[in-house]
């Protein structure tokens, strides 16, 4: 009879000194940008196609989605980081909605990746997300992208993981990494939440801390009404709770995520307790303006950065490959000059039944647009400048200035095209350009893909030539 109950007690298992990311010995061996893309094929922000496998309810009104790379390749990236996804909330063919979302899994498991959405009843894209998003349905994604994130390497990794409400995510990510590690380490994670059935992730929380000693789990309900048996601390961040909690906060490197107003009482809390700025790591997914402008601007600078190590491993994938001993059974992605090839395998299964079987035809929307399209000649001309703005949908046409933003005009004229930021950041007026060129000044609201592909942002763009729209 085997027994499988026994008192005797189990030691501390031997660790190799702090923590250190699987990648981080190819990344420093190897020079140039591209070393780690050796390790793992893709690794810089890039544009890509990804799948939904799996979807997965979590406490406190969020879902987990998990996601494939339709090309077949991991995602590599850094625990903390997020994507910036392409949404179709009004259809295929219309311009889709972007909004980032942070990896709540571990790099350590790159050959899928998760998101978790919570879904706000009054938002425009999180419920969307919830009822639309299944296994099969296929995203555009940018990323990854984020400087919140964990060193490569630490010798002496001791970290405090502050999270509230769904700020847990990119804490869940670290933590998931930090547990799948071997190596010294010492971290607290202290989440706040609403209510007791509130916090997502908890059953795997609880069980992370239950069998890996480096870690500690601290849950406090803010200042809600606490129910009778709750053992958690109760209350919102404090000073008393964060030395409770990590006595030894100053001599911890600290991240926190959640809503503005928490993350600013945070930082000034941790001051108090010692704990120096250049230790303190903060991620704002609904902060100020500044905050979303820095967002957008870390956005359009990967898109450049996507098109450049595109063509770089384009270049320089084949060669590698080739060079590999057989026996070593590398990953080989696939890449042309276009960017990643799509994997063979089960195919694709959307979630929309009704969805066009076959997909949108490719290359320049003009050709397609073009098509049966009415001659603007004929249209009726109102305003007054030195150019002409044709509206193909509406059929008019505007005269206009160089110096003045093609939105306003529109707008004027009783043109619809949907805007809200009007600052080039948000991409909701996005349009197609059928002939004629602009100048275009956007914050990141258009990807270099979309703008190749003839499409341009009226509320940040003048016009240099006469213009022809699709709108």
């Amino acid at each position: 009879m085997i027994e499988l109950l026994t008192e005797t007690a189990i030691q501390e298992p031997q660790r190799i000194r702090g923590l250190e990311m699987p990648w981080n010995r190819v990344m420093g061996s190897t020079e140039g940008a591209a070393g780690a893309a050796r390790a793992l094929g893709p690794w810089h922000p890039q544009e890509f196609m990804a799948e939904c496998v799996e979807t997965v309810p979590e406490a406190g009104g969020m879902m987990t989605f998990v996601f494939r790379r339709c090309d077949g390749a991991p995602l590599a990236f850094r625990a903390g980081q997020y994507v910036n996804v392409a949404f179709p909330l009004n259809g295929e063919d219309q311009d889709p909605v972007d909004r980032s979302y942070s990896l709540s899994s571990s790099p350590t498991q790159p050959w899928t990746f998760n998101i978790t959405v919570k879904s706000d009843p009054a938002g425009l894209v999180s419920p969307w997300v919830h009822e639309n998003v299944k296994p099969g349905t296929v995203l555009e994604m940018l990323g990854p992208v984020g400087a919140f994130h964990l060193p490569d390497a630490d010798r002496r990794a001791r970290y405090l993981l502050l999270a509230a409400g769904a700020g847990i995510t990119p804490i869940m990510s670290m933590l998931r990494t930090i547990h799948s590690l071997p190596g010294q380490a010492d971290v607290v994670v202290l989440y706040h939440g609403a209510e007791v059935g509130g916090f997502a992730f908890h059953q795997e929380l609880a069980y992370v801390a239950s069998v890996d000693s480096r870690i500690k789990v601290f849950y406090s309900l803010g200042d809600r009404s606490v129910p009778e048996g709750w053992e958690g601390l109760t209350g919102r961040l404090t000073a008393a709770m964060l030395d409770e909690v990590a006595p030894d906060a100053n001599g911890r490197q600290v991240y926190a995520c959640g809503p503005e107003g928490y993350l600013n009482t945070a930082t000034e809390l941790l001051r108090k307790v010692g704990v120096d700025d250049t230790s303190i790591y903060m991620e704002f997914f609904s902060g100020d303006r500044q905050t979303i402008l820095e967002y957008q601007a870390e956005l359009a600078f990967a898109v450049d950065i996507a098109e450049e190590i595109a063509e770089e491993i384009a270049d320089s994938a084949e060669d590698y490959y080739e060079s590999q001993p057989t026996a070593f059974g590398l990953y080989e992605p696939g890449y042309d000059a276009e960017g990643t090839l799509k994997a063979t395998g089960l195919p694709l299964e959307t979630a929309d039944e009704d969805a066009p079987a076959s997909e949108a035809p490719e290359g320049n929307p003009t050709v397609a647009t073009e098509a049966g399209s009415p001659d603007a000649s004929s249209f009726d001309t109102v305003g007054t400048g030195s150019l002409t703005l044709s509206f193909m949908r509406t059929g008019i046409n505007v005269r206009i200035d160089p110096d003045e933003h093609i939105l306003g005009v529109a707008q004027r004229a009783g043109v619809r095209i949907g805007a809200n930021c009007k600052e080039g950041m948000c991409g909701s007026c996005k349009v197609v350009k059928l002939s004629g060129e602009v100048e275009m000044n956007h914050q990141g609201g258009i990807r270099a893909r979309e703008i190749s592909a003839g499409k341009f942002l009226p509320c940040c763009s003048t016009a240099r030539t006469d213009l022809v729209i699709d709108a």
